[in-house]
Formats: structure tokens, C-alpha cells, sequence
């Protein structure tokens, strides 16, 4: 991995905007997150021209279904060598072992605990009686136990989950660089994201990647709020 922990989420529309933009920051990240959103529209063809950046591609599919189908994606993704690319935890042990052992060899699989758009209200609503930090920790536990390589959840959580699994790979999304009154850089607010931090306090929590989008994407100047980020970390 790159030693910038810096991954930017390039869920775009236009394949275009999404090069133009990655190749603005380039210098700046440390890879390049690509997710539902921009698989759908460009598949592997936009995944295959992304790479052609030098950067680690981490594929946030977020793989959910039965041992079999989660095995039968992963094995079909191999041509593309992501990086890192995740699956539900809620899937359970035997999805998540089977992900893991259909993976590329240096592919890293990390599960989705709680996403970051979700609170207590939610987790209730859904039949799911703990509260985020308690549901990320139990299932980081699991995770572990099924041999994955680590997790994605909060800021709020990866420090919890650092000490139980000290040699865990820790992926954090729903960052807001804080421009001083509690806001995201770019003005826009922490928008659909319940639990955000940092940058700075989850690189200190233990995060091994760090996962940013609108507030460089949506910026005025995406390359001055990139520099920006990179220097506090």
C-alpha cells in the first residue's frame, strides 16, 4: 500500500470527470476508491482506465449473498487487481472465509460493519438491538475470526477495534476535514454521513486507509483541499 493512507472516492457519473479529477490529486492520495455507483456505470472498462493512474484501486462493492455467489464475484474480479475490496460482515462467517479464499493474492478483503450513514434509530429499526459501536465491535470480531484482513467502520469505532486486533487493516470512510466549526472543507456539511471524524483523529484511531470524497470532489479547488488533508496526516 501506498504510504499516503489517502484513498479517494471517485463515484462519478462520467467516466471522464472521475480521470480528470484523479489525475488532478494524483500526487496527493494514496489510491483510488471505486463503488457501486461508478462500477455500475463503467464496469471493468472504467476500472482498467483508472489503473492506468499507477494508483491501488480499492473496489467498495460491499459483496453480500450467499458463500457461493460472494466466492463466484471475487473469483471474476481477479483481471481488474484491486487492492482492497469489501464485503458485509453481516453475511456471516462462511460468505466472509469464502470471499477471503477466492480473493487474489494480494487482494486485502475487508467487511463492512456498521455503514457510517447509520445510527441508533436506524440499527433499531432493522431489528438489530446494539448500538453501532457495540454492532462494529461484535462484528470486527467475526470478521477477524473468518480470517478476513480487516474492517471498514467509523471513526467512532476504530479505536475500539485497534486494541482487540492490533495487527487489523482498518478502513474509514464519512471523513470531514474540519474547517474550524464543524463542518466539512467544502461547506457541504457532514450530508448523508451520521458519524464522521476527521481525517487526523482516525489516522491517530488506528486507520489504515482513509476514505475521502465530496469534500475533494465537491470542492472549488480539489487539488488545494487534496494538499490540504495530506499535510495534517
Amino acid at each position: 500500500m501506498n504510504h499516503n493512507p489517502v484513498y479517494l472516492a471517485l463515484d462519478l457519473p462520467r467516466l471522464e470527470a472521475a480521470e480528470a479529477l484523479a489525475r488532478k490529486v494524483a500526487g496527493h492520495i494514496g489510491g483510488i476508491k471505486l463503488g457501486l455507483e461508478f462500477f455500475c456505470a463503467h464496469g471493468h472498462h472504467g476500472v482498467h482506465e483508472l489503473h492506468k493512474l499507477g494508483l491501488p484501486i480499492f473496489l467498495d462493492l460491499k459483496l453480500h449473498d450467499i458463500p457461493n455467489t460472494v466466492a463466484a464475484a471475487m473469483q471474476a474480479i481477479h483481471v481488474l487487481e484491486p487492492a482492497i475490496v469489501t464485503v458485509h460482515a453481516a453475511g456471516g462467517r462462511a460468505m466472509m472465509e469464502d470471499a477471503k479464499a477466492a480473493a487474489g493474492e494480494n487482494c486485502k478483503v475487508v467487511a463492512v460493519t456498521v455503514l457510517t450513514s447509520l445510527d441508533d434509530d436506524d440499527l433499531t429499526a432493522i431489528g438489530v438491538s446494539a448500538d453501532p459501536h457495540a454492532q462494529a465491535l461484535r462484528l470486527a470480531e467475526l470478521a477477524q475470526a473468518a480470517g478476513l484482513d480487516g474492517i471498514v467502520c467509523s471513526g467512532h469505532e476504530v479505536g475500539a477495534v485497534h486494541k482487540q486486533w492490533k495487527d487489523g487493516f482498518f478502513v474509514v470512510p464519512g471523513l470531514r476535514p474540519d474547517d474550524g466549526k464543524g463542518r466539512g472543507r467544502n461547506g457541504n456539511g457532514t450530508g448523508d454521513q451520521k458519524r464522521t471524524v476527521t481525517p487526523r483523529e482516525a489516522r491517530d484511531a488506528g486507520a489504515s486507509v482513509l476514505v475521502i470524497g465530496r469534500p475533494i470532489s465537491r470542492a472549488d479547488d480539489p487539488l488545494t483541499v487534496a494538499r490540504a488533508i495530506e499535510a495534517t496526516l
